[in-house]
């Protein structure tokens, strides 16, 4: 009796297929998720060159950029490391700039929700027709915290122009993660933190409102 139950194979296929779909399961939901991480990744790249390319034509975060230049000789190139830098965050419901550069919410705004009403929340509301968006309509979930604005004396522009020196502008991303849902809730899977993405661009002509 003990022998011929030993010898039997009933219930194999089932316990096979029970170990192969546990498998095939999760490498199925990885693939979803890895992919899910690579559009997050596609996401945050457009994200900050759509900001900086915003920051670019429109009045500084750092609101004091206009006169930060030197001015004892009128024509004369503006050295790199002239000003600043000037790194803008939002943290805590307001923001602020290093080496003094103050702060201008709703200019950071412009950046973070394009032509939307400026608010000082992370909502990222509906676009109207002919309005430009900003960098949360291209990254769903990004928030204000995670959006770093910096302005740069990088050789450009001469003493006493008019607009101010000209700039060099980095938007970058801090404080983000990949978001893994299935391999996280079914195998504990840490989110990983994602790479510094940023674009950088050379100021132009900042305005107060766009054309």
């Amino acid at each position: 009796m003990i022998q011929r139950f030993a010898k039997s194979e009933d219930g194999a296929a089932m316990v096979e297929m029970t170990i192969v779909s546990t498998l095939l399961f999760a490498l199925v939901l990885g693939f979803v998720d890895f992919g899910y991480a690579f559009y997050q990744w596609n996401a945050a790249t457009k994200a900050v060159q759509v900001g900086a390319r915003l920051a670019s034509i429109s009045d500084a975060v750092a609101t004091n950029l206009a006169t930060a230049g030197p001015i004892s000789s009128p024509g004369a190139p503006i050295v790199a490391g002239a000003y600043g830098p000037f790194v803008c965050t939002y943290t805590a419901g307001t923001g602020g700039c290093s080496n003094g550069g103050g702060f201008s919410a709703a200019n950071f705004s412009r950046i973070f929700r394009g032509d939307t009403a400026n608010t000082n929340d992370d909502a990222c509301p509906n676009l109207a027709t002919n309005q430009r968006p900003g960098m949360c309509h291209f990254f769903p979930g990004l928030l204000r915290s995670n959006v770093v604005v910096t302005y740069s004396a990088t050789g450009l522009g001469y003493q006493t122009r008019l607009s101010g020196p000209v700039p060099t502008i980095t938007v970058s991303l801090q404080n983000k993660t990949f978001q893994f849902f299935f391999l996280q809730g079914l195998m504990g899977f840490a989110n990983i933190n994602m790479p510094s993405m940023l674009s950088t661009v050379t100021g132009e002509d900042i305005k107060s409102t766009w054309p």
